[in-house]
């Protein structure tokens, strides 16, 4: 019985992060919108410090469980300064929880709340969070001949004019999953499979680090497609080398010196424990419950019908 009950426990581990990181979500969003509210008449700089702020407890709850919890192992390989910089972060897309590791590599150096995306506009439906994003500073995208450039231009332009601190997330390759390409995906994941891509535990994350001079990017657009496609070319050869390479020593590694980087718990656990305990504080009256319950609905209803009215 203790042990079907331990065994029982251990497989409803991964339920925990979920309810929480969900369960948080009304508080946030309330305690963003009273800041929005409070600083309308102030000036930009003083919502946008405190709104990377609160952008930085919520992540910093997402890696407590992400790094703490899972038990997982970040190597880091190449160069990440501890020091914070306004980069363009580009990088392959392999999984739907690719945006973690730009938080990964963001609370190392210490630029957690700077973190913006470059979105897929299905996202902005998101209930509560797809409206906030867009203020956050994300960027919505057609990948389609729709895709208004000009209008991504002035936002990104706005916000270098205001000089806003951005460690701008871009995933050049798009989503690489479609559900609906079941043959597709049989083929992928017997692929993945036979080489054991696939596994229930993953402990080891590798990270592999390329800072680049903004002046040794190309700014003429056709330079720049073929300096992006070049740099991809380069990823797709070292993952070939990662998990296909002939010599064992090369395989499952990337170039170079690997840092085994632990993230000390103190940067996580105070955001987890303030959420949590907020969130539990309000559903404990009548009057705090009702208005976590409106929150989620009037919120989603609100944030809809904005981000309809801006597209």
């Amino acid at each position: 019985m203790l042990l079907s009950l331990v065994l029982h426990t251990y497989s409803m581990r991964y339920l925990l992060p979920s309810v929480v990181l969900l369960g948080t979500a009304p508080t946030y969003v309330l305690a963003w919108g009273v800041w929005r509210l409070l600083s309308a008449f102030l000036p930009a700089r003083f919502y946008q410090a405190l709104d990377d702020r609160l952008y930085c407890v919520y992540q910093s709850m997402v890696l407590f469980f992400f790094e703490n919890y899972t038990g997982v192992q970040i190597l880091l390989y190449g160069d990440l300064p501890k020091n914070k910089e306004n980069i363009i972060y580009l990088a392959n897309h392999q999984s739907t929880v690719d945006w973690i590791v730009a938080d990964i590599l963001a609370i190392r150096q210490n630029a957690l709340g700077h973190v913006r995306y470059v979105l897929k506009e299905g996202l902005k439906w998101l209930p509560l969070y797809g409206c906030y994003f867009a203020q956050h500073g994300g960027i919505y995208v057609k990948r389609s001949a729709k895709f208004n450039e000009k209008e991504m231009r002035n936002k990104l332009q706005s916000y270098v004019d205001a000089g806003t601190p951005m460690y701008l997330v871009i995933f050049p390759e798009g989503t690489r999953y479609n559900p609906e390409q079941t043959k597709v995906l049989s083929a992928s994941q017997a692929f993945a499979a036979q080489r054991e891509f696939l596994c229930k535990e993953c402990p080891k994350i590798h990270i592999h680090i390329d800072r680049i001079d903004k002046k040794d990017v190309p700014e003429e657009q056709e330079h720049m497609r073929r300096w992006l496609h070049e740099r991809f070319e380069i990823k797709d050869k070292m993952l070939i080398e990662f998990y296909e390479s002939p010599d064992p020593e090369r395989r499952k590694r990337f170039p170079g010196k690997s840092v085994n980087s632990k993230l000390s718990i103190k940067k996580t656990l105070p955001s987890m424990l303030i959420l949590s305990g907020l969130t539990a504080g309000m559903l404990m009256t009548d009057a705090g419950r009702k208005l976590y319950v409106n929150t989620w609905i009037y919120g989603t209803l609100l944030g809809c019908l904005w981000v309809t009215i801006k597209a």
